[in-house]
């Protein structure tokens, strides 16, 4: 075999530069393994997107973080401690058709002055992103595909593949704000929205920006036409008095891949297929609670952990 040939058997790509790809990136390079990233977005951070609207970041993806897992309340503390990520509530409102806003309280919510993406971008610090188109076959070498299971199979086989549901995330821009609620409500018996944000609460900042997730279902009708999700989520928030006035702009983004309808038993998968090791990541993996941004970070340091430990013994 010759040298590069026997490169690219040994080499480690993972495939998609959100908060798992990131994670695992970090392990790789922390026990002085190579690997490659690749991905086919704009920006790394996956589902913790945060682009530029109207001259702020807006969190479009994953509404915040928690944190339970140990070994994550280190890297957060990290985080906390350069002022990239804040606690922010553990609070949040409830809204209901025909029914007086209440509230509800869990845990601490966390969120970040520059967007979430901030976190992913920090992760993988000064690590270079090959950008690619759609791939249709699993590149050569060991791999770790650190995405949604729908998207995972159309390369190879998933063990035991999840579901996924849609969103659509409509940011809203205002004048001003006089909500029902503090911070952020949850939606519930209600056909079009599940989830509304104050993003200057969020963000710290006192922008009159909403962010407001569909129900699945409503993401369903719009997944070709997300901008025609934009009329029936400003319609429910008037009839939620949320809001008496239109806003001055709006912006509309499509997650076909939002949130896993399930979860696997494990946090990650890592399986010897035709000479080479395929490791699949991702928030879908994850052994106890509900998915979430720390599950998605525990299954990437998971799956690079043990890629680790086999290829070096």
């Amino acid at each position: 075999m010759n040298v590069d040939a026997e490169r690219s058997k040994n080499s480690i790509t993972i495939v998609g530069a959100g908060i798992a790809g990131a994670a695992c990136a970090r392990v790789l390079h922390d026990a002085a393994v190579p690997f490659r990233i690749v991905d086919r977005g704009r920006a790394p951070g996956g589902r913790m997107s945060s682009p530029e609207l109207h001259g702020r970041r807006v969190d479009l993806g994953a509404g915040y973080f928690t944190v339970r897992d140990q070994d994550f309340s280190t890297v957060v503390a990290d985080w906390e401690s350069r002022g990239l990520a804040r606690q922010w509530a553990n609070t949040f409102g409830i809204l209901k058709p025909e029914t007086a806003p209440c509230t509800t309280t869990g845990p601490v919510r966390w969120a970040t002055p520059n967007g979430l993406r901030s976190l992913v971008r920090d992760l993988l610090g000064d690590f270079d992103i090959e950008g690619s188109s759609e791939l249709t076959d699993l590149p050569d070498g060991h791999v770790v595909l650190a995405m949604p299971d729908p998207q995972a199979t159309r390369l190879t086989a998933v063990p035991d593949a999840v579901e996924y549901e849609p969103v659509i995330a409509v940011a809203c821009g205002f004048d001003g704000l006089d909500v029902p609620f503090r911070d952020a409500a949850f939606v519930n018996d209600h056909p079009d929205i599940a989830f509304v944000v104050d993003d200057g609460a969020r963000r710290g900042d006192g922008a009159s920006v909403l962010v407001v997730h569909t129900t699945s279902e409503r993401a369903q009708q719009h997944l070709d036409d997300p901008d025609g999700a934009i009329a029936p989520v400003l319609d429910a928030l008037r009839k939620l008095s949320v809001v008496s006035t239109a806003p001055s702009w709006t912006h509309a983004h499509r997650w076909t891949f939002a949130k896993p309808a399930s979860q696997h038993d494990s946090t990650c998968a890592l399986e010897q297929r035709d000479g080479r090791l395929v490791g699949f990541a991702g928030d879908q993996w994850c052994a106890s609670g509900a998915p979430r941004v720390e599950s998605a970070w525990r299954s990437g340091t998971d799956v690079g952990s043990e890629l680790v430990r086999r290829l070096q013994g």
